[in-house]
């Protein structure tokens, strides 16, 4: 599809993005923002995925429903999001729970949708996206409408193909030869296989394509049951038999060997993929100028590297494999496989290895920092080690199974 012709079918679409996750998981990362404001990759927010994969799919009608500690979420939207023409009818907007269909929080996935019908009714988009704003992946949602078109199909799910043994965890589907969906189930023991290919399994994405005629009388059907209001569980399997549901075969836009898509949904599964990013050939590629990824651009200056003139000395300013954005100044310490957000400041003879510092950590001099997440204004003490004596660690700060440390943002830190 060109893109004259992708910017007009997908003009009547409707985006809601899912953001009002916990992520208990990822506490105590998620002590004070909801998980889609959780910082990955050093300048990014974990929503920012989805959002550009939204613009550059040429979705200009966004909303997200947010509701657990939003404010972070709402500000980063404010400021790094604000680029729609109201004019033309584009717009991203933050919605938080409304209760004009009762006095409670969203209860479900299917929930959050239903209590904004009336958004949606007035709206009157023909189609309506529903996506997750905490997974990292690219993908081209109007290469999924396209197929949607094609099959005539009422719903569309995009799916991943997975290891069966470790398609467990998810959403499964049977599908037929067609990729018609004739069965779904939720974390199933013995995931069924892919036709042609029966090592492996169709994972649901939680990416959901709905004939916004036919998704509006399920959910108000829903919403009489005592279920748990979830597309996945409830909706879905209640549409089976009676609608035409396909599966859209993910297709990547990373373009490596290996499709991405992460669900960095605990401690450890978020050092891993932070930590790819850092390699010489990452798995996930943020340097694809055919694929921008867009957040907020704060304004800092360059990242600076001091005292190479005392390097006989020890004193060097250095960071090796590493990312670093701006405003960080490495003054005299080293760094070394790790990522660092704006403004951080390692000071000299300090040692920072395989860790992710959020933005305004400063290290302290003769520090060695090891396997740590530090978040966010956190100031670490001169000649202070972490990450070396876990028992130690596990005193002060929460050690995730895998022996990472996490110092939770803005707490002081004693010696």
């Amino acid at each position: 599809m060109d893109k004259g012709r992708k910017e007009t079918v997908m003009h009547d679409v409707l985006a809601l993005v899912l953001a009002g996750g916990k992520g208990e998981r990822l506490h105590p990362l998620t002590l004070h923002r909801a998980k889609p404001a959780v910082p990955f990759g050093g300048k990014y927010r974990l929503i920012d995925f989805t959002l550009s994969n939204c613009i550059n799919s040429h979705i200009r009608k966004i909303a997200v429903l947010t509701q657990y500690k939003s404010l972070s979420l709402n500000r980063h939207l404010a400021y790094g999001w604000n680029l729609f023409s109201a004019e033309l009818g584009e717009y991203i907007i933050s919605i938080p729970p409304q209760q004009r269909t009762g006095e409670r929080w969203y209860e479900g996935t299917a929930d959050a949708v239903y209590q904004n019908i009336y958004m949606i009714e007035k709206e009157a988009p023909s189609y309506i996206f529903i996506l997750s704003a905490d997974h990292v992946y690219k993908m081209d949602y109007s290469d999924m409408f396209e197929f949607h078109i094609e099959k005539g199909a009422d719903v569309t799910i995009a799916a991943i193909e997975m290891e069966r043994g470790k398609a467990s965890s998810f959403g499964v589907m049977e599908v037929d030869k067609d990729f018609r969906v004739i069965g779904f189930e939720e974390k199933p023991e013995k995931p069924k296989p892919v036709p042609d290919n029966p090592g492996h399994s169709l994972v649901s994405m939680g990416i959901y394509l709905f004939n916004t005629k036919d998704i509006i009388g399920e959910l108000r059907a829903d919403s009489m049951r005592d279920t748990a209001h979830d597309f996945g569980r409830n909706i879905i399997p209640s549409m089976l038999g009676s609608r035409n549901i396909y599966a859209y075969n993910f297709k990547d836009e990373n373009k490596k060997e290996a499709k991405y898509w992460r669900d960095v949904g605990t401690i450890d599964s978020y050092w891993e993929a932070t930590m790819d990013l850092c390699s010489v050939d990452p798995l996930f590629n943020l340097y694809d100028k055919q694929w921008p990824i867009r957040t907020y651009q704060c304004q800092n200056p360059p990242a600076k590297f001091v005292f190479a003139q005392e390097y006989k000395g020890g004193r060097l300013g250095i960071a090796l494999d590493s990312t670093v954005c701006d405003g960080c100044i490495i003054s005299g310490g080293r760094v070394q496989n790790s990522v660092l957000s704006p403004g951080v400041r390692v000071n000299s003879y300090a040692e920072v290895r395989e860790s992710i510092l959020m933005e305004n950590v400063e290290i302290g001099r003769h520090c060695k920092i090891r396997r740590a997440i530090i978040d966010k204004d956190v100031y670490i003490p001169p000649k202070m080690v972490i990450g070396y004596d876990l028992e130690n660690d596990r005193k002060k700060f929460y050690v995730s199974p895998n022996g990472v440390v996490v110092i939770p943002k803005a707490v002081p830190i004693n010696t």
